[in-house]
């Protein structure tokens, strides 16, 4: 099935931003997840006409980057942070008691299809560890207890809302299609830098310094 003429409409709006078109790829690939909820072979067929190349340059970019799928994820998409600061602070209990809970394992989606699961190397948050995100929005200082009750609150259709960022946690999709560069409009609720990320700045201000 082809994408629809709206969709490709979209794409061309995504390549007419950049002065070489094939910087466009990653936005495009971010932008076929908003569809399709992966990189499918349509999408990089797609991408790779749009753009004059081959199949095989689009495909590895996408096999490169952790952020986009070969296989389809959860409508919520957990990541869990594994690396040495949040391991330490609890990030591998956590990721144990998750997996229990769900029943699924790094890589799985729950029967429901509600949830799947990754574990991640770093993101980027250390200073609130240990952090979890879902659909590439931040919870932050978590413990088993609290992810449990995350996951059981998406499956209930009752997500909470990103510690960071917007007041409400949207879907794989929706937020695939914010990375591609689509607007959705809540780039302004909630905190965006916490009191933890900026102390630094603030003692150097402090201390009179620029």
């Amino acid at each position: 099935m082809s994408f629809t003429n709206e969709e490709l409409a979209v794409m061309d709006s995504i390549i007419a931003r950049y002065p070489k078109s094939r910087s466009a790829i990653m936005p495009l690939l971010h932008y076929v997840q908003s569809i399709d909820g992966y990189v499918t072979a349509r999408g990089i067929e797609t991408i790779a006409e749009k753009l004059n190349l081959a199949t095989a340059e689009v495909t590895a970019v996408s096999t490169f980057y952790t952020q986009y799928k070969s296989e389809p994820v959860g409508e919520y998409h957990v990541g869990i942070c594994t690396n040495t600061l949040c391991a330490i602070m609890g990030g591998d209990a956590i990721y144990e008691s998750v997996c229990d809970r769900l029943g699924i394992k790094k890589d799985q989606t729950t029967a429901d299809g509600k949830v799947s699961l990754e574990r991640i190397e770093c993101n980027a948050a250390c200073d609130y560890a240990p952090v979890v995100m879902v659909n590439w929005e931040f919870y932050d200082n978590q413990t088993p207890a609290s992810v449990n009750n995350l996951v059981d609150a998406i499956r209930e259709g009752n997500p909470p809302a990103p510690t960071r960022g917007p007041s409400t946690l949207r879907t794989w999709k929706e937020n695939s299609a914010v990375l591609a560069g689509l607007s959705d409009g809540l780039s302004e609720e909630g905190v965006q830098a916490g009191a933890p990320s900026l102390l630094g700045l603030n003692i150097a201000k402090s201390q009179g310094k620029k």
